[in-house]
């Protein structure tokens, strides 16, 4: 039986012409970079199904640009999360190819292995009221970061329980939805009673004084009695889109031949 050629790395093992700090460096590098002060895990995507995502708040924009620069040398699509306005601006003009959305403060970055990778997917991303849009702008770009399509249903809360009857159709098939809500957070409990997937709550940040930032609509969410909602933490929009993705991922993934 016919063996596979050993590759460079292999051909050198086999003959013994690298010491053993070498070999174990070789193959450090191709798991991670150091970049600093931070150490890119490039190995991830391999582990986990995406690459490392960056959070951009407290970084300088010069580290943001090697870390992204190292991605794309590696072919791993990019995005940047929680970035402001500097910071985006130096993006743009370093990697114009980019996509920034100001409302998510995000900036994502295609890459062609990965497009022709990605599988097929649907998550539904819905808000209560339009001021919850940032977060759900944030679920929306990881979403479409991931491969995944992110129908955004905006200022559907129970204030208005008319509006949400109105637009099941464009959620109904989604293999995840997320629900965007503060104030009280009920919404995420109703979408539940309506859907036949998993359901993530997002509570955001908005409302008066005993919303207490969003820990109102958090804990409202934890006690939900539709069966099939869960919750992430206060205004995060990566989580609930990257969990989110994942379900889809795997479904789909599971469908295939």
């Amino acid at each position: 039986m016919e063996t596979e050629k050993a590759g460079p790395i292999g051909e050198d093992v086999s003959h013994e012409k690298l010491p053993l700090e070498d070999i174990v460096s070789h193959l450090a590098s191709e798991v991670s970079q150091q970049t600093s002060p931070v150490t890119l895990d490039l190995n991830r995507e391999a582990r986990c199904g995406f690459p490392e995502a960056v959070f951009g708040e407290g970084k300088s924009l010069s580290v943001i640009q090697e870390i992204v620069h190292r991605l794309l040398q590696a072919e791993q699509a990019v995005l940047v999360t929680r970035i402001d306005e500097g910071q985006a601006e130096g993006l743009q003009e370093t990697f114009p190819q980019g996509h920034y959305n100001e409302l998510a403060r995000t900036f994502r970055i295609a890459v062609e292995s990965r497009q022709e990778a990605v599988t097929a997917g649907r998550v539904a991303v819905i808000t209560a009221g339009t001021t919850d849009r940032h977060v759900a702008e944030e679920s929306c770009e990881t979403l479409q970061w991931m491969g995944i399509e992110a129908p955004l249903i905006q200022d559907v809360g129970v204030a208005g329980p008319h509006r949400l009857p109105e637009r099941l159709g464009e959620i109904r098939g989604s293999d995840a939805v997320i629900v965007v809500a503060g104030l009280e957070g009920a919404l995420p409990s109703v979408v539940g009673g309506y859907v036949d997937c998993p359901v993530i709550g997002v509570p955001s940040s908005v409302g008066y004084g005993t919303s207490f930032g969003g820990v109102t609509a958090l804990l409202a969410m934890l006690n939900s009695c539709s069966a099939n909602v869960t919750v992430v933490n206060i205004d995060a929009g990566f989580k609930a889109g990257y969990i989110a993705g994942l379900i889809a991922t795997r479904k789909h993934r599971s469908d295939q031949p």
